[in-house]
């Protein structure tokens, strides 16, 4: 018998802050793959991973940064976020500082300020993630 069960993600909302801890903005990435838009970095929990490793692994691997974990913003598991299957996704708020520099599945890697989120170009369920991130 096979057990059938959403995919599990991450995603991390990066506060960004320069060497003086000023707050810089978030960061957002440009997707490479379908579905294309903008979207918040993160990706799927790897076998034998913690959501915690991997958030700090999949914002490293789209962003180039090294993040701390701050707190979890929340679950997100509408079958419907994903138009590709349904996944679950635990949503980290972190913590960088630098420069992101997009890799992996990500066409760049940008630095928004809170006011300027372009809502209208982002993919899955983001916006609303980030409007209950900002309201929180």
């Amino acid at each position: 018998m096979s057990i059938k069960t959403p995919y599990l993600a991450v995603d991390g909302i990066i506060q960004l802050y320069d060497e003086k801890e000023n707050f810089k903005g978030i960061v957002l990435i440009e997707r490479k793959n379908p579905p294309i838009g903008l979207a918040i970095p993160g990706g799927f929990v790897d076998i034998g991973e913690t959501v915690e490793q991997a958030v700090i692994r999949e914002m490293k691997e789209e962003t180039s940064l090294d993040v701390d974990i701050l707190r979890i913003l929340g679950v997100y598991s509408d079958p419907n976020r994903d138009p590709r299957f349904h996944t679950a996704s635990v949503v980290f708020v972190c913590k960088a500082h630098g420069q992101p520099v997009a890799s992996s599945d990500a066409k760049e890697a940008k630095i928004y300020k809170l006011e300027e989120i372009p809502y209208d170009k982002l993919v899955f369920d983001h916006a609303k993630i980030l409007k209950d991130y900002i309201e929180r």
